[in-house]
């Protein structure tokens, strides 16, 4: 057996839910200029194809500045901007359909390939374009009249989903029409944003030069709740100029029925494969509540915690705590919400000292089990650890020990937890000991 087969034998087995649960969804996906001209594009338009290769329905939002800027140099027409929008007459605006319609024909050839050197070389993949979105003059804004630079009226969802209901990628340019013939040059995360509001998407995805969000110290942050994406724009001057559209687009989109919206970095190789399929993913999500509802517990959660953990109990699966104990620890423990019901718990009982920390009464409500509850509530504690200080976890099963290596978690012995835990530990239930790396 190679070396690596347990490794993909393992994220196949993690990615399957999320295949079968993207059949037959829609994804508008934005992409900028700068994307289409670099290096890896042939390798995402691939991904692209693997995609609607597993029934994903996919209409792809395009950039162009990159290719507009050497189009309009090339003609000695000068670039004009006012807080970041082109201000476009009608010179720039014939280069504009000059460089937009070149990469239109190029990213419909490289679609057309197929996955070269693979059973899909040749696969029958249908690219449409079309005058699907309705566009009207931004007009004139502190004094600066934006001519041809134009902001979406309207996306023809009923149009768009004829063409996704017989297989076809739909591929839409950062132009847009007039009912009386005329031609605006658009912001493309605007009308990726307004697609995907328009066709009630499961998701709205940036992929970014300068993406996904980070914080003041490098870390990336994974995911962002509608209030506090509202906060990062309010104080812009904390992120990056490049991701300020983009998230600005994203939180209208999901103010307004989008599920998710992500914000993916377009120079790593896989970024979309990694996100969607991945339980951690690799960017930043923006979602109307935060990711499946996960936050700490508190005294009131103390009854749903233990209708969860009261059948395992009695079987002998997790050791016995009684309510007056919970009480006493519940600022350890963590739960899943939905609706207001607690589906889910976990504990994290940390020793500093020797930075480790014991992963607990792990419980997922048997109707909401099967769905990967259990992996996000223990993905959370990891990340939760981690950004403590924590370098590495273990736990104490007698029943899901395979369970847990599944998740990289390996057979240790007593003798390497720490101390106090050693003198706690309860021969009788003879359980077994894993640790974990962070």
């Amino acid at each position: 057996m190679p070396a690596d087969t347990p490794s993909f034998i393992h994220w196949f087995r993690n990615a399957a839910p999320y295949i079968n649960a993207f059949r037959g969804r829609t994804f508008v996906i934005s992409f900028a200029g700068e994307t289409v001209e670099g290096e890896g594009f042939p390798h995402l338009l691939h991904d692209f194809a693997l995609l609607d290769s597993l029934g994903v329905r996919l209409v792809l939002v395009f950039g162009a500045r990159t290719r507009i800027e050497q189009q309009l140099a090339e003609q000695g027409i000068e670039s004009r901007y006012h807080k970041g929008l082109r201000i476009t007459d009608h010179a720039a605006l014939e280069g504009i359909k000059a460089a937009v319609g070149s990469l239109q024909l190029e990213i419909g050839a490289l679609l057309s390939m197929g996955l070269p050197s693979s059973p899909m070389a040749g696969a029958a993949i249908r690219i449409v374009s079309g005058n699907f979105v309705t566009a009207r003059p931004l007009g004139v804004h502190d004094g600066i009249d934006f001519r041809h630079t134009g902001e979406v009226r309207r996306v023809d969802a009923d149009g768009i989903n004829a063409q996704l209901d017989i297989g076809n990628i739909v591929l839409l340019p950062p132009l847009g029409y007039s009912p009386t013939g005329e031609i605006f040059n658009l912001h493309a995360e605007r009308v990726a944003s307004a697609a995907a509001r328009a066709l009630k998407a499961e998701k709205l995805i940036y992929l970014l030069e300068e993406g996904p969000l980070r914080d003041p110290e490098g870390e990336l942050v994974r995911e962002l709740t509608i209030s506090e994406a509202e906060e990062l724009l309010r104080e812009r001057h904390k992120i990056s100029p490049a991701i300020v559209e983009p998230l600005a687009s994203a939180l209208a989109a999901c103010r307004t029925g989008v599920r998710r919206a992500h914000l993916l970095d377009s120079r790593m190789d896989g970024t979309l494969l990694q996100e969607l399929f991945t339980r951690d993913g690799c960017g930043t999500l923006v979602a109307r509540e935060r990711f499946e509802g996960i936050r700490a517990a508190t005294i009131e959660d103390v009854g749903g915690i233990l209708e969860l953990i009261t059948p395992l109990e009695q079987a002998g699966i997790l050791v016995h705590r009684d309510r007056e104990r919970l009480e006493m620890e519940i600022d350890h423990f963590f739960v899943a919400e939905r609706d207001g019901a607690v589906i889910g718990c976990i504990a994290l009982y940390p020793f500093p000292n020797e930075r480790i920390a014991e992963v607990a009464a792990l419980a997922v409500h048997p109707d909401y089990q099967g769905e990967g509850r259990g992996d996000r509530l223990l993905a959370f504690l990891e990340r939760l650890a981690k950004q403590g200080g924590i370098k590495q976890l273990f736990v104490l099963t007698t029943h899901t020990p395979h369970w847990f290596q599944e998740r990289g978690y390996q057979v240790a012995s007593v003798e390497e937890l720490p101390v106090a835990r050693q003198a706690m530990y309860n021969y009788r239930r003879n359980s077994r000991v894993y640790i974990k790396p962070l």
